[in-house]
């Protein structure tokens, strides 16, 4: 318990060490292009963080809708979308050659990745229990209610009997069997 307790709390800082590091250095190249492209210092910030923020808020977006089992499609695509334009910023802030384009990119893959892995990972609890429910059932699955059989319908006894299905009739017997 104390060793699972300690790897947690392990796991929380460098979540946050990561997620602080990664998040300052996407925020700052998203700002400083913006301002670059001759946008006022404080869009430059309200463009970081309208960017940078709509990737946690989409993941969080996804991972509600395919809980209560909503199509995520168009939710994916916009997450992609300023995922892209986040990489974009910040390779465009990099020194032009391949090397300075993937360390540059490497801040926004990172805060990506933490997103994902942090937004995918299953809740560790439990749920509890109604009331009045009682604990046996707690992890059944519910059974589908099954409708009564319909009632056989009996024909008016001026409708000729046919013989049952399947049956040849003796003087047809390329017949394989009676179509009602």
């Amino acid at each position: 318990m104390i060793r699972e307790r300690a790897e947690s709390g392990v796991r929380v800082l460098i979540l946050l060490a990561i997620g602080t590091m990664a998040g300052a250095a996407a925020f700052t190249h998203v700002h400083d292009l913006t301002v670059a492209h001759g946008q006022p210092d404080w869009i430059g910030w309200a463009n970081a963080v309208a960017v940078e923020l709509m990737a946690i808020y989409l993941g969080l977006e996804i991972r509600a809708r395919r809980r209560d089992g909503r199509p995520v499609g168009l939710v994916g695509v916009i997450l992609i979308a300023f995922a892209l334009l986040s990489l974009a910023a910040q390779v465009a802030e990099a020194e032009p050659s391949v090397w300075g384009w993937i360390v540059a990119a490497v801040p926004s893959l990172a805060f990506l990745a933490l997103v994902k892995v942090v937004l995918s990972s299953a809740p560790t609890t439990l749920p509890t229990p109604e009331p009045d429910q009682p604990q046996g059932d707690w992890y059944d699955e519910p059974q589908p209610i099954k409708p009564a059989p319909p009632a056989p319908v009996m024909p008016p006894a001026s409708v000729a009997v046919l013989p049952p299905v399947g049956v040849v009739q003796s003087n047809r017997p390329q017949v394989v069997g009676i179509i009602r």
